[in-house]
């Protein structure tokens, strides 16, 4: 059994808690299996709680990720994330995905806070990247498009400071109210 360490992401607030959200870090090679259906309430719009489980890149360590408002503590919204941990996993990122269930994202671990930059490379499908200081805090959000047909996506570049990023589908963080300033809350395995 995996033992865990809690990491509570907050402003100045919450301080020892680290945040750490992130997409399930190279998917790997495109799932063949279809991912299970988001859980929906009478009408077709997704509930809120936990991520719909799912077996797409299951061999990766995850996380479930939740966003919390910088101010209030209430949550926005949360994806089971892959943790991309090492600079393999980093490099490849999401590029070998085909798609990327609503509920799912892409956590990047770092050692230590940092400049960073992220491009879209051979990505199949838009994204939201996310930049996090090492005390949780959102520092910034890239809405990125997917590369068009023939390019590679080397030259679409999205930077920010943090030490862990999340990637999630493009439009993820607008969609509900997430802002530089709100915080992640996640678990990393020890």
């Amino acid at each position: 059994m995996t033992t865990r360490r809690r990491h509570t992401l907050a402003a100045a607030l919450t301080v020892g808690l680290l945040l750490a959200a992130g997409c399930v870090g190279p998917f790997g090679a495109p799932s063949t299996s279809t991912p299970a259906p988001t859980a929906t309430d009478g009408d077709g719009t997704p509930t809120a709680g936990e991520p719909t489980p799912t077996e797409v890149h299951a061999s990766y360590d995850r996380t479930t990720v939740r966003v919390l408002d910088g101010e209030s503590g209430e949550e926005l919204g949360r994806v089971e994330a892959a943790i991309a941990d090492n600079r393999s996993l980093r490099r490849t990122g999401l590029s070998d995905t085909e798609e990327l269930p609503a509920d799912r994202g892409m956590l990047f671990v770092y050692d230590r806070e940092r400049e960073l930059t992220y491009v879209m490379r051979e990505m199949s499908f838009p994204l939201d990247i996310v930049f996090v200081r090492a005390n949780g805090t959102i520092d910034s959000i890239h809405e990125r498009p997917a590369p068009e047909d023939g390019e590679d996506g080397d030259d679409i570049e999205a930077s920010g400071e943090g030490q862990y990023v999340l990637e999630v589908n493009r439009g993820w963080a607008a969609e509900r109210g997430v802002e530089p300033g709100d915080r992640l809350e996640f678990d990393l395995p020890e």
